[in-house]
């Protein structure tokens, strides 16, 4: 069944093992920490042919994100500074603000709608979202589109 390919964006927790331990083996092997696909599906319990089953449909979010436009949706408190704080952890990875909209606070809560363009030199996005969901005063953020 031919077609267009679909993408999906998942929490970690959502991922089966198999494809989990596929990720791990496919970094041993990048960083070469492993001399052949066999030595990397040992070291990650698996078989071969579930790396070759699955290794070029399963990769980490930032690999697939350099040169595109990443849209967050995040609900945060209404607290002087925040917005602030949040764009920081943009800068600190190096990715490029497009577009900023933030609602009028309703009961203390805002939501904020921010596209960043993820640049050559940019960093762990799945590590940006993280820290941005870890800071104090955000309440929820979701990954609304990636162009």
């Amino acid at each position: 069944m031919a077609g267009k390919a679909e993408y999906f964006v998942l929490r970690e927790k959502a991922i089966p093992e198999v494809l989990l331990k596929v990720v791990e083996a496919k970094r041993l092997l990048d960083l070469g920490k492993a001399a052949s696909v066999q030595e990397a599906a040992d070291a990650v319990g698996i078989s071969r042919s579930s790396f070759y089953k699955y290794k070029d449909d399963i990769f980490p979010f930032h690999d697939n994100s350099r040169g595109r436009t990443i849209t967050m949706m995040i609900q945060m408190d209404d607290i002087p500074g925040l917005l602030s704080v949040v764009l920081k952890s943009v800068a600190d990875y190096q990715a490029n603000v497009l577009t900023i909209h933030q609602s009028i606070p309703v009961g203390g809560v805002a939501s904020l709608t921010i596209s960043v363009e993820v640049l050559p030199d940019t960093g762990d996005i799945s590590r940006m979202v993280e820290e941005i969901e870890g800071k104090t005063g955000v309440h929820y953020l979701k990954i609304l589109a990636r162009e």
